[in-house]
């Protein structure tokens, strides 16, 4: 997905609800990066991987809850920041509100393009370890890689799509990406 940061002016939530109809943006520390609509591959992967894990969650009679975007999270209490994770994975459902999770998932997916490739890569990596996401993946459709981080370990790995990654939050549950 295509992502561009506006100019340098500090932003709130209130400006991101304020945007013409459509517009797609996220905020992290008072800094506003707007989105262009996901391409064909990019969502093939979140359907893939969403459609994976719902039905593991579902098989397994699990309490969490795995939401797509166009999803908001409020990593912190205050109003310079709203994240739209491709997949999130929540436990505590109490954190889950009509306008968004309140507060840290447990496990995030990003599906990184060419131009939110720092966004992704550095800015939310670093943001989701602090906020308190136990697990975040990235993916990354152009070199058909998965960069897994466990924030409870703290440990990096990375996987070729063809690889078996185990999810971290789960005892049991392996994404293949295989042919994707």
């Amino acid at each position: 997905m295509d992502v561009q940061k506006i100019e340098d002016v500090r932003y709130t939530v209130k400006d991101v609800f304020s945007l013409p109809k459509g517009t797609r943006a996220e905020l992290i520390d008072g800094d506003m990066y707007l989105m262009a609509l996901p391409r064909y591959r990019h969502q093939k992967l979140l359907g893939e991987l969403y459609w994976m894990i719902k039905n593991y969650i579902k098989e397994k009679g699990g309490k969490c809850e795995v939401i797509p975007a166009p999803f908001g999270v409020f990593l912190e209490e205050d109003d310079e920041n709203l994240v739209e994770p491709d997949i999130s994975v929540i436990c505590d459902l109490d954190k889950i509100q009509e306008d968004g999770c309140h507060g840290a998932p447990d496990w995030i997916i990003e599906i990184v393009s060419p131009t939110s490739r720092k966004l992704d890569c550095f800015i939310k990596q670093e943001k989701y370890r602090k906020s308190g996401v136990r697990e975040y993946w990235i993916v990354d459709p152009q070199t058909a890689t998965i960069r897994v981080y466990e924030y409870t370990t703290d440990s990096i790995k990375e996987y070729d799509f063809a690889d078996q990654v185990k999810a971290g939050i789960y005892e049991d549950l392996v994404i293949n990406l295989s042919g994707m």
